[in-house]
């Protein structure tokens, strides 16, 4: 059996999917018929659920990817296959403080609140409020409101809030003028993440890094490409979500002042002997052995 207020999702035959907290008293509506949600609970995870036709329709509980392509849109989110690499990227663990900066429709910042699990915490920031509302919805709908604060604010004017956060994250166009504020907010050693969609922005927030407490910069950007699924016939699928956007990180940290090698001391006054160094006496020590040497050779001749 299925909990209620657990999130539960039902496919269709032909793939169409459903996600919904599961209700007892409610019911989902589909092109193949109402669907009881007590069956669904009955059914359980991994189980099978019938329409009131007669159609079949899968149980599944949700994973981290599902959350995210679930959530309700009014801006384009992050894919998963940056998402993926950003989490470990960033260190994000159980426990973890994270800062992320442009909420938008809460895609990363619901993966974020899923892997800081119960004593982390995600604070982002949104200076649009209806994309901070929305994400509040999609929050609530999977369950993870209590592992995030919202801030209805704009950063490059009010800067965070937060000091020693484990990591940060921005997603907005002009990160190079919001840098000054991420030292205070971070501890030192912290990974920083950004993302863009150009390469001149890129150069932008290139040059801004390079002038502030940022070291370990890296650039890239992930592809995927998908195969079709036929034994016989396998090759590349005909399209492909090919770039979708620059992924920059970089350590927030001092940088440690340039190794010079120091001078060459100066001997010491006690090892002057009669205005001369003591490598100087063992010099002329060095020529008196050679020339007795010389002479030595010339009596023996």
């Amino acid at each position: 059996m299925i909990e209620p207020g657990q999130l539960v999702l039902v496919i269709s035959p032909k793939g169409k999917r459903f996600m919904q907290v599961l209700d007892l008293a409610k019911e989902i509506h589909t092109h193949d018929g109402r669907i009881l949600m007590s069956d669904i609970a009955e059914a359980g995870f991994g189980g099978i659920v019938r329409s009131h036709l007669g159609h079949p329709y899968r149980v599944l509980k949700p994973t981290v990817y599902e959350l995210i392509k679930g959530v309700k849109r009014q801006t384009q989110i992050m894919y998963p296959k940056e998402i993926g690499y950003l989490l470990l990227k960033l260190g994000i663990t159980p426990g973890c403080r994270v800062i992320e900066t442009g909420t938008g429709s809460g895609g990363l910042t619901t993966a974020l609140a899923t892997y800081v699990g119960d004593t982390g915490m995600v604070y982002t920031y949104e200076r649009r409020e209806e994309f901070y509302k929305n994400a509040a919805k999609n929050l609530a709908r999977v369950g993870l409101s209590h592992r995030v604060t919202q801030h209805l604010a704009d950063i490059e004017e009010t800067g965070f809030e937060q000091t020693d956060a484990d990591a940060l994250f921005l997603d907005v166009r002009v990160p190079q003028d919001v840098l000054q504020h991420i030292p205070p907010a971070v501890r030192p050693g912290a990974m920083c993440g950004f993302l863009l969609p150009t390469c001149n922005q890129v150069s932008d927030l290139l040059r801004g890094l390079d002038q502030g407490p940022f070291t370990e910069i890296e650039v890239l950007e992930i592809l995927v490409r998908r195969y079709k699924t036929v034994a016989d016939r396998l090759r590349p699928e005909d399209r492909m979500v090919a770039h979708t956007g620059f992924l920059v990180f970089a350590r927030c940290m001092e940088k440690p002042e340039p190794f010079t090698r120091p001078p060459k001391a100066k001997p010491a006054e006690d090892e002057l002997v009669d205005g001369e160094s003591a490598g100087d006496e063992l010099d002329a020590e060095t020529d008196e052995l050679i020339d007795r040497k010389a002479e030595d050779t010339e009596a023996a001749e």
